[in-house]
């Protein structure tokens, strides 16, 4: 019989990561105009890089969380600084910026896997389950759907009420209109890129912490997070929380329906695959008119 109170509740776990790895994605995505998925990486850059805090240093989780997110968030402002952004002012078109980001993926995850190697890693120091009712819980889930909440506190708290906050969402609205108004439209994008990788280090280390840490770590959630992209609406911040929560509920219902059909698991990542391509198909602008752009 199936549990769906435990069905739901794992819904919850696998929304807050996609929405934690999944804002910095939405927000690069609407400033910059391009699909960067290379983004898969600064989640793998973050898992690593926690993993070597937490573990091999022993300093805990929280503190790996920070030096993650910030490491992270430096690479993904170096490679919007030194190849993107030159690219687009060099006239380059999105399917120019799409490929360099690629190609920029393929060299970043070899040089993880050539500095840390192709075996799996695991986190140790992540806490025993324990059953609460129905639910079978883990602290790390706990800590995962906490960050997602504080997460979505805080940024509509910096979207809402904070100068650059204000800067960002004008930008993505509309960057020209921004530039005649007096923002530095680059700096806006800096700062957006900063923040998008150290989300995804973030979103890294919860995963890999979750499953297990390799060089595809961030590769194995790329697609999902680009369904709630485009589902939550390109560079809408509050689509893209609805849209990680609805693609966590169709994703654990649908593995209720494949382990009833006697099929794998892993057949899950097709679903969100399938929710993309209906979203491009009958509504291409996602939730984007349900909520405010930001």
């Amino acid at each position: 019989m199936t549990n769906w109170a435990q069905v739901f509740f794992n819904s919850t776990i696998t929304g807050s990561l996609y929405l934690i790895g999944a804002v910095g994605l939405t927000l690069t995505y609407g400033l910059s105009n391009f699909p960067n998925f290379a983004h898969a990486e600064f989640v793998t850059l973050g898992a690593f890089v926690g993993y070597v805090v937490a573990e091999q240093l022993g300093l805990g989780l929280p503190l790996a969380l920070v030096v993650a997110f910030v490491v992270s968030g430096l690479v993904g402002f170096l490679c919007y600084r030194g190849i993107f952004q030159p690219l687009a002012k060099g006239g380059a078109s999105i399917i120019h910026l799409m490929v360099a980001s690629i190609a920029l993926s393929f060299i970043l995850r070899h040089s993880i896997g050539a500095g840390w190697s192709w075996k799996p890693r695991y986190f140790s120091s992540i806490g025993a389950a324990f059953d609460v009712g129905p639910l079978r819980i883990t602290p790390l889930w706990l800590w995962l759907i906490f960050a997602a909440l504080a997460l979505s506190l805080a940024m509509h708290f910096f979207l809402m009420n904070t100068k650059m906050g204000k800067a960002i969402r004008a930008s993505s609205s509309n960057p020209e209109l921004a530039l005649a108004s007096g923002i530095n439209v680059d700096r806006v994008i800096w700062i957006t890129w900063f923040i998008g990788a150290g989300l995804a280090a973030v979103a890294g280390i919860f995963r890999g912490a979750d499953t297990q840490i390799w060089p595809m770590t961030g590769w194995d959630i790329i697609l999902p997070m680009f369904a709630v992209a485009i589902l939550g609406g390109i560079g809408n911040f509050y689509g893209a929380i609805a849209a990680a929560f609805i693609i966590g509920l169709a994703e654990n219902i649908g593995v209720v329906g494949l382990i009833a059909m006697g099929a794998s698991t892993t057949y899950r990542i097709g679903i969100a695959f399938l929710i993309l391509i209906i979203t491009l198909i009958v509504k291409p602008q996602g939730l984007a008119m349900l909520f405010r752009r930001a």
